[in-house]
This record gives structure tokens, C-alpha cells and sequence, in this order.
């Protein structure tokens, strides 16, 4: 085999391992950034988001509530019985899961620990949260409810 073949074989086999190399490390590195990154991305959106505003008609009854994004956090829409409203971050403030309003017990629940919100003012009934849900203030005009940061 002449000496100028080997050669182009090493070659091409130190060019495949790196370029096999880079892309071993971009599979791994990729995740990691995102991972690191998502606080900075979520908080960013949260700051450019000032209000929400969703169309009256598009809300279910009374006695219900809609699940919303208030920037990237999940937020809770209640439509009272008395025809007011009132909103809420959707995060427990224990551990982080996203809380459920249960109409027929009255309340805002969280299922990962028990945790138990007042569906008035997101005040802390019982349980492990050791603060109440933050709330957003709303407003009702022309057909639109605005929910916007108190």
C-alpha cells in the first residue's frame, strides 16, 4: 500500500472522530444551556408581560374558572357567583406544582401536597404553603376582562 493512502485514510479518520467529537458535545451541551438558560428566558417573560386580556365571551359560567399564561406562568381565572372575578398565579408556593380550583369544594387545591387556598384572595387555608398565591388585579370593560399585575 503506497505511503500517500495511509496517510489520507489518517486522515479522514482524525476529521470523522472530531467532527463525531463536536457533535457528542453539542448533544450534551445543548440540554445543559437550555437547562441553565429557562430561568433567565421565563423571567425575561415574565417582565415583558404587563397585562392579559381575554374576551368576555370566551370565559366559561359562573362558578367556573380558566387556566391562563400570565407571561410564561401559569395563572387561574374565577369566575365567582356573584358575577366578580379574581385571579391568581397557578404555582404553589410550597413546592412549585400548579394548583386546580375545585368549584364543588370551593377552593383553590394543590395536588402534590394538600395544600388548601382560600378562592377569595388566595389566602393559605391549610396545609404546606407557607404564603398565599400571588394576585393579579382584574378589570372588566367592554367585553374584555383584563387581568394585569397588581
Amino acid at each position: 500500500m503506497p505511503e500517500g493512502d495511509s496517510a489520507t485514510r489518517r486522515k479522514l479518520l482524525k476529521s470523522g472522530m472530531g467532527v463525531m467529537g463536536a457533535c457528542y458535545a453539542g448533544a450534551v451541551g445543548y440540554p445543559v444551556y437550555r437547562y441553565l438558560a429557562t430561568p433567565a428566558i421565563r423571567a425575561k417573560a415574565e417582565g415583558l408581560v404587563k397585562s392579559v386580556s381575554i374576551p368576555e365571551k370566551n370565559l366559561p359560567g359562573i362558578g367556573t374558572a380558566t387556566m391562563f399564561l400570565f407571561g410564561a406562568r401559569p395563572s387561574v381565572l374565577i369566575h365567582h357567583e356573584d358575577g366578580s372575578y379574581s385571579a391568581f398565579d397557578a404555582v404553589c408556593t410550597h413546592l412549585g406544582c400548579t394548583v386546580r380550583f375545585e368549584p364543588e369544594n370551593r377552593r383553590i387545591h394543590c395536588p402534590c401536597h394538600g395544600g388548601v387556598y382560600d378562592m377569595n384572595t388566595g389566602a393559605v387555608v391549610s396545609g404546606p404553603p407557607p404564603r398565599a398565591l400571588k394576585s393579579y388585579r382584574v378589570e372588566v370593560a367592554d367585553g374584555n376582562v383584563t387581568v394585569s399585575r397588581v
